[in-house]
C-alpha cells in the first residue's frame, strides 16, 4: 500500500507534467519540434520547426526554422497567430530559389508564405521571386508542405 504522502506527491507531479505536456489551445498546435517537409521543391535541405508557446499568450505559436545542412539556409523566427483554423507565416528567404547546381548553383531571394492546418499540419508554401533563373521573369511556385511530430 502506497503512504499517502507519496500518494499526494505522485499525483501532483502527474498533473503537473500533464499540464506541461497539453496544447496550447484545443484547437492550435502543441509545443515541441517537427519535421518540415516541402513537397517537389529543387532543395537539398532539410528543415526543423521548433514550436513554442508565444510570449503574448493567445492563439500564437513561435516558431524557428532551423535548415539542415545549415549552408545556403537561414533561420527564420517568427510569431504565428492562428486565423480560422489555420497558421500563416511570411518570411524573406535571401537563398529561396535555387538556379541551376542545387548545391553550389546561384540562388535568387523570394518571398515565402507558409500556411497550414492547425489539425492535420498539412498546407503550402508559397514562394514569390522578382527575377526568375538565367533572367527569367518574376514568378511564383506553390508547393504542398506536411509537418510531422518528432
Amino acid at each position: 500500500m502506497m503512504n499517502p504522502l507519496r500518494a499526494v506527491v505522485a499525483s501532483v507531479a502527474l498533473t503537473v507534467a500533464a499540464l506541461a505536456t497539453a496544447p496550447m489551445s484545443a484547437a492550435g498546435m502543441q509545443v515541441g519540434n517537427y519535421d518540415m517537409n516541402i513537397i517537389g521543391r529543387y532543395d537539398f535541405h532539410t528543415w526543423i520547426w521548433a514550436v513554442a508557446s508565444c510570449t503574448t499568450g493567445g492563439d500564437c505559436v513561435h516558431v524557428t526554422t532551423i535548415g539542415l545542412p545549415v549552408a545556403k539556409a537561414s533561420t527564420f523566427r517568427e510569431d504565428v497567430l492562428l486565423v480560422d483554423g489555420r497558421y500563416t507565416m511570411t518570411v524573406e528567404d535571401p537563398f529561396g530559389l535555387r538556379c541551376g547546381n542545387v548545391y553550389y548553383g546561384p540562388t535568387i531571394p523570394t518571398t515565402d508564405i507558409y500556411s497550414w492546418d492547425a489539425v492535420n499540419l498539412t498546407g503550402t508554401l508559397t514562394s514569390a521571386f522578382p527575377v526568375g533563373c538565367n533572367g527569367e521573369p518574376a514568378g511564383t511556385y506553390t508547393y504542398p508542405i506536411a509537418l510531422v511530430r518528432r
